[in-house]
Protein backbone atom coordinates (compact mmCIF):
# COMPACT_ATOMS: atom_id res chain seq x y z
CA UNK A 1 0.00 0.00 0.00
CA UNK A 2 1.36 3.40 -1.14
CA UNK A 3 2.59 6.00 1.92
CA UNK A 4 -0.25 8.51 0.58
CA UNK A 5 -2.76 6.14 1.56
CA UNK A 6 -1.85 5.19 4.52
CA UNK A 7 -1.58 8.82 5.79
CA UNK A 8 -5.62 9.93 4.24
CA UNK A 9 -6.39 7.13 6.85
CA UNK A 10 -7.41 7.88 10.45
CA UNK A 11 -5.91 6.14 13.76
CA UNK A 12 -8.66 3.84 13.95
CA UNK A 13 -8.55 2.43 10.45
CA UNK A 14 -4.50 2.12 10.38
CA UNK A 15 -5.01 0.19 13.82
CA UNK A 16 -7.50 -2.17 12.37
CA UNK A 17 -5.61 -2.54 8.92
CA UNK A 18 -2.18 -3.25 11.10
CA UNK A 19 -4.68 -6.13 12.79
CA UNK A 20 -5.83 -7.24 9.17
CA UNK A 21 -1.96 -7.53 8.17
CA UNK A 22 -0.70 -9.47 10.92
CA UNK A 23 -3.37 -12.01 10.62
CA UNK A 24 -2.62 -12.21 7.38
CA UNK A 25 1.39 -12.44 8.25
CA UNK A 26 0.11 -15.16 11.24
CA UNK A 27 -1.54 -17.05 7.97
CA UNK A 28 1.82 -16.74 5.50
CA UNK A 29 3.73 -18.04 8.65
CA UNK A 30 1.38 -20.92 8.81
CA UNK A 31 1.70 -21.79 4.84
CA UNK A 32 5.84 -21.52 4.78
CA UNK A 33 5.86 -23.62 7.81
CA UNK A 34 3.78 -26.43 6.25
CA UNK A 35 5.40 -26.22 2.39
CA UNK A 36 1.56 -24.69 1.19
CA UNK A 37 2.94 -20.82 0.40
CA UNK A 38 2.97 -19.89 -3.05
CA UNK A 39 3.97 -16.59 -2.85
CA UNK A 40 6.86 -15.71 -0.43
CA UNK A 41 7.15 -12.43 -1.76
CA UNK A 42 4.02 -11.46 -0.14
CA UNK A 43 5.46 -12.35 3.63
CA UNK A 44 7.96 -9.37 2.54
CA UNK A 45 5.56 -6.95 1.38
CA UNK A 46 3.07 -7.37 4.55
CA UNK A 47 6.05 -6.53 6.91
CA UNK A 48 6.84 -3.66 5.35
CA UNK A 49 3.62 -2.44 5.35
CA UNK A 50 2.63 -3.35 9.07
CA UNK A 51 5.89 -1.29 9.83
CA UNK A 52 5.25 1.61 7.40
CA UNK A 53 1.33 1.82 8.80
CA UNK A 54 2.77 1.69 12.41
CA UNK A 55 5.26 4.48 11.69
CA UNK A 56 2.63 6.60 10.16
CA UNK A 57 0.39 6.03 12.95
CA UNK A 58 3.05 7.09 15.40
CA UNK A 59 3.46 10.01 13.73
CA UNK A 60 -0.02 11.27 13.86
CA UNK A 61 -0.22 10.61 17.69
CA UNK A 62 2.91 12.45 18.06
CA UNK A 63 1.51 15.20 15.46
CA UNK A 64 4.84 15.05 13.52
CA UNK A 65 4.84 16.37 10.16
CA UNK A 66 6.38 14.12 7.82
CA UNK A 67 9.25 14.71 6.62
CA UNK A 68 10.20 14.62 2.51
CA UNK A 69 13.43 15.11 1.53
CA UNK A 70 13.21 17.53 -1.83
CA UNK A 71 16.50 17.11 -3.38
CA UNK A 72 16.95 12.89 -3.02
CA UNK A 73 19.10 12.58 -5.57
CA UNK A 74 21.72 15.88 -4.99
CA UNK A 75 24.95 15.38 -4.37
CA UNK A 76 27.09 17.23 -1.44
CA UNK A 77 30.88 16.68 -2.36
CA UNK A 78 33.19 17.37 0.46
CA UNK A 79 36.95 17.62 1.16
CA UNK A 80 36.82 14.78 3.32
CA UNK A 81 38.59 11.42 2.98
CA UNK A 82 36.32 8.70 2.79
CA UNK A 83 35.44 6.21 5.87
CA UNK A 84 37.42 3.18 3.90
CA UNK A 85 40.43 5.58 2.91
CA UNK A 86 40.75 6.06 6.42
CA UNK A 87 40.83 2.65 7.91
CA UNK A 88 43.36 1.72 5.37
CA UNK A 89 45.78 4.54 6.91
CA UNK A 90 45.40 3.69 9.97
CA UNK A 91 46.07 -0.59 9.38
CA UNK A 92 49.23 0.01 7.24
CA UNK A 93 51.97 -2.29 7.90
CA UNK A 94 55.45 -0.32 9.34
CA UNK A 95 57.91 0.18 6.39
CA UNK A 96 59.64 -3.07 6.10
CA UNK A 97 63.13 -1.83 7.56
CA UNK A 98 61.21 -1.15 11.08
CA UNK A 99 59.96 -5.29 10.00
CA UNK A 100 63.54 -6.27 10.12
CA UNK A 101 64.66 -4.38 12.94
CA UNK A 102 61.57 -6.00 14.96
CA UNK A 103 61.98 -9.69 13.59
CA UNK A 104 65.63 -9.37 14.52
CA UNK A 105 65.86 -8.22 18.08
CA UNK A 106 68.37 -10.47 20.09
CA UNK A 107 66.72 -12.55 22.73
CA UNK A 108 67.37 -11.07 25.79
CA UNK A 109 66.76 -14.41 27.65
CA UNK A 110 69.56 -15.98 26.09
CA UNK A 111 73.05 -15.70 27.13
Amino acid sequence: MKSADVRAMTLDQLDDEVLKLKKEQFNLRFQRATGQLENTSRVRVIRRDIARMKTIAAQKRVGAEPTVKADAKKVVKTNKTPKSARRKAATKSPPRAAKRAIAHKPNKLKK
